[in-house]
Order: C-alpha cells, then sequence, then structure tokens
C-alpha cells in the first residue's frame, strides 16, 4: 500500500506577524557523563529543577521513570515549556531538551549546570531559534 504523499503548506507572515527570537530550543548531548549520577532518579530530578530555576523558569510538574536494569527519563514541565532528560548510563550517554519561551528566560544557564552536574567530560549542543509569530508572544498565560 503506497502512502499518499502529503503537500508541504508554507505560510506567509503579515506585517502584525513580526519574528522574534524569543524561544530557544538546546538540544544538548553529554558523553563521558559520571554513571551512577545518570542511573539516580532523585538526583536527574532535582538536577532539571536546580536547572530551570538557572534558566529563571516555572517548574509546573516534574515526572521521571527509572528504567530496569538501567537508565531514567525526568520531564520538567515549564510554564515556559520544558526540560527533558534521557540516559544512558550503560554508554555515559545523556540526551538533553531545553526549549524555553520568553525574553528573560536564560536556557544556557540550565544546560551549563547540567553539563558541570553530570560530569561531562564531553558535550555537543545545538541551539534551535524557535520562530512564532509575534501574536504568540502576546497571549499571556494563567496557571495554577
Amino acid at each position: 500500500m503506497e502512502v499518499p504523499k502529503k503537500k508541504q503548506v508554507l505560510r506567509s507572515f503579515s506585517n502584525d506577524d513580526v519574528l522574534i527570537h524569543q524561544s530557544k530550543h538546546l538540544l544538548l548531548e553529554l558523553y563521558r557523563c559520571d554513571c551512577e549520577k545518570l542511573n539516580d532518579e532523585s538526583f536527574l530530578r532535582c538536577s532539571l529543577n536546580r536547572a530551570a530555576k538557572l534558566a529563571k523558569a516555572t517548574v509546573l510538574n516534574l515526572i521521571s521513570n527509572k528504567f530496569e536494569p538501567q537508565g531514567v527519563t525526568a520531564i520538567a514541565l515549564l510554564a515556559e515549556s520544558h526540560i527533558s532528560i534521557h540516559t544512558w548510563p550503560e554508554s555515559y550517554y545523556s540526551a538533553v531538551d531545553i526549549f524555553t519561551c520568553g525574553q528573560n528566560m536564560m536556557p544556557a544557564l540550565a544546560s551549563e549546570y547540567l553539563i558541570k552536574s553530570l560530569v561531562a567530560e564531553e558535550h555537543s549542543l545545538r541551539v534551535i531559534e524557535r520562530n512564532p509569530p509575534s501574536t504568540v508572544h502576546k497571549q499571556i498565560r494563567t496557571f495554577v
């Protein structure tokens, strides 16, 4: 069975939809980390919480799962988006995703903190500037 190809739709922006780089998406890969820390669910939850605070983000919820025989996935749900971590202690490796929206966010500080706290001997960081229209930034969200 052949899957029909989806048409690519390009959206053009009006003058009212000025693009501003207030959203950053950091893709962080950590190599040769401390394998005990990569397998410590409580430590990772605390580390994500601290990283979020350093980024000046508001943590709404933290969820995590410890895998058997090893590895952890943890996600900090932020009012400003999210921070997630997936670990492979047996390979001394971790993949981190830091996505923040807003002018006052400091995701680079969260990234630096996680590199140090997991004792990563090497890392790779890619920064993606998200381009939502200005109307998205004008919206006010409230949380309980």
